[in-house]
């Protein structure tokens, strides 16, 4: 059934009259059709809104891969750095201008291969900087080789006989390394991405994102969206965000669970 046009243009009318893409650069998002980054991108928009960032005093950085593109679709400040370098130079621009509020974006083969050295030192430093790993376990800005976060056993046509190497859990990484925040969630819940950044955000010093996600051009077994909507999950009821401990378990024993699984509130 179609819409009627009156109808349409009330739409239209109501959305041009409202804030809704004051956020959004005049560039349109160039990712494939049903990326879940669409759903990431909608979800920290939404907490910038929400939380009335200065779109002047924001600052989005991001390294190589199909994340890399993300400050061009931001109305804020923007850094295309380096392939795994968007948290050094986060740390930089927040050192440099503490009254910035500072994103650094990047896919798992950006922050967990190339750029891994760097998440443990900006996790104990405890710099108030806010990243997002977009975790697709695949690198699909080169073609689909297996990423850091594949599991044993993936194939893709740039591994036809299986990835033979075991997957970091970039969940369980970034709380052993000390990070004070940390949060696990699902590109398919925007909304749930808002509030856990605004949480984030709020916070005072490292906030980790891990943010699963799907890459539908070159994963068709693994991280699919059916598979993601039939894994995912909330956290028990009784986590206690505030327990190192339990966080660590949590993140070990339950891969897909999602939510703030610790907050640092000393």
């Amino acid at each position: 059934m179609k819409t009627p046009g009156k109808v349409l243009a009330a739409q239209v009318a109501r959305i041009q009259d409202s804030s809704i893409f004051d956020i959004r650069s005049e560039n349109l998002p160039t990712w494939c059709p049903g990326c879940g980054y669409f759903g990431i991108h909608q979800g920290l928009n939404s907490a910038i809104q929400r939380l009335g960032l200065p779109h002047h005093k924001t600052v989005i950085v991001s390294g190589i891969g199909c994340a890399g593109r993300y400050p061009f679709f931001s109305h804020t400040y923007g850094l295309h750095t380096v392939h795994g370098r968007a948290l050094p130079v986060a740390t930089g621009v927040k050192l440099a201008n503490p009254e910035m509020t500072v994103f650094a974006v990047g896919g798992d083969g950006d922050g967990l291969g190339i750029g891994g050295g760097h998440l443990p030192h900006i996790s104990r430093r405890n710099v108030d900087v806010n990243y997002l790993l977009f975790d697709n376990s695949i690198y699909g800005l080169t073609k689909g080789q297996p990423s850091p976060s594949s599991p044993i056993g993936f194939k893709t046509k740039a591994s036809p006989q299986g990835n033979a190497d075991a997957p970091l859990n970039a969940t369980l990484l970034a709380l052993s390394y000390g990070a004070s925040f940390v949060a696990r969630l699902f590109a398919g819940d925007p909304e749930g991405i808002t509030e856990a950044l605004a949480e984030g955000i709020r916070h005072k010093g490292f906030s980790f994102f891990h943010l699963y996600t799907t890459c539908v051009t070159f994963d068709k077994e693994f991280k699919t969206w059916d598979h993601l909507k039939e894994w995912v999950h909330p956290l028990p009821e009784n986590h206690d965000s505030s327990n190192l401990k339990q966080a660590i378990h949590e993140a070990m024993d339950d891969l897909f669970s999602v939510g703030i699984l610790y907050r640092r509130t000393e």
